[in-house]
């Protein structure tokens, strides 16, 4: 049975970093892209970065350029997201995605919360 759980998410000051993990089970991860998404109370769900399979293609929304930057280890089937410079305006509960598209199929992690103090 797949399964993706992030980790890394707390409480931080306005500046500081977190570094979020999610680990992918069930799954040959290394055949997924995948991303981080993110949603704060009352707003949708955006995604804030992508990678592909091999994490030699990477992209990010414009909020967080310069700041955040993902990663993966497919040895270790996890995808890594480093954020500096937070800000209050990053709190959210951060979710993990893997995407094998139609054949391989999509899912979700539980999410892990961040919460930016001013």
């Amino acid at each position: 049975q797949a399964q993706l759980v992030e980790s890394g998410g707390g409480l931080v000051q306005s500046g500081g970093s977190l570094r979020l993990s999610c680990v992918a089970s069930g799954i040959s991860f290394g055949r997924y892209g995948a991303g981080w998404y993110r949603q704060a109370p009352g707003k949708e769900r955006e995604r804030v970065a992508q990678i592909n399979w091999s994490g030699s293609d990477t992209n990010y929304a414009d909020s967080v350029k310069g700041r955040f930057t993902v990663s993966r280890d497919n040895s270790k089937n996890t995808m890594y997201l480093q954020m500096n410079n937070l800000r209050p305006e990053d709190t959210a509960a951060y979710f993990c995605h893997a995407d094998g598209g139609l054949l391989l199929g999509r899912y979700w992690g539980q999410g892990t919360q961040v919460t930016v103090s001013s």
